[in-house]
């Protein structure tokens, strides 16, 4: 089964951080390779689901024209408002996912440490909500953890392997490390150069 909400409320209880996003190098180090890893300089409108306390969010709202970051947790949602209270091109909400999902499109769609905790019904609404809203030639940028961790409904290489087999969705970048994988994945389109017209 999905990992349930009351795991989240419990953890956000215990700490307004609880997985230490402002203090480790980690995590600072992956949300940099993750942004640096956008084949795009720029992009028009962004969706991170998941933003937990927006520390993605606000490296993502430097490339951003406009980005929609939403949370489950609203001491989560709190946190990231007032951290991206300086950007009005970035709107923070509270929503469910997969099953609370915005009616726009992007050409930018993040998923960070957020797959693992559906499970197989959970997981393929998630595929078909990003497949529905992502617009051609828009990127997917996803980063999983790779370990096993009990409240994870699987493994970060699982939701990976799933990603890979979305029709239209093909992979134009990958970096692997013990720990993590990162992945981008473009909807329908050609290489960065082609889009860009230089070929």
């Amino acid at each position: 089964m999905s990992t349930p909400i009351s795991y989240f409320e419990q953890m956000y209880g215990d700490d307004p951080d609880p997985w230490s996003f402002e203090t480790r190098w980690y995590e600072a180090r992956k949300h940099a390779l993750t942004v640096d890893a956008l084949p795009e300089r720029r992009y028009r409108s962004a969706f991170e689901p998941g933003c937990s306390t927006g520390m993605l969010t606000s490296r993502l709202a430097a490339r951003c024209d406009r980005l929609l970051a939403v949370d489950a947790i609203g001491s989560a949602v709190d946190t990231t408002a007032r951290r991206l209270a300086d950007r009005p091109h970035v709107t923070v909400r509270a929503a469910r996912v997969p099953h609370e999902w915005p009616s726009e499109t992007f050409n930018l769609i993040v998923l960070s440490e957020l797959g693992y905790y559906f499970d197989d019904a959970d997981l393929a609404t998630l595929l078909d909500r990003v497949a529905g809203s992502l617009e051609p030639g828009g990127d997917l940028v996803a980063v999983h953890w790779r370990w096993p961790v009990a409240e994870h409904a699987r493994s970060g290489d699982d939701v990976h392997a799933a990603l890979a087999a979305v029709p239209g969705l093909r992979r134009v970048a990958r970096h692997e490390e013990a720990d993590f994988l990162l992945e981008v994945f473009t909807l329908g389109a050609g290489s960065v150069a082609e889009r860009s017209g230089l070929l």
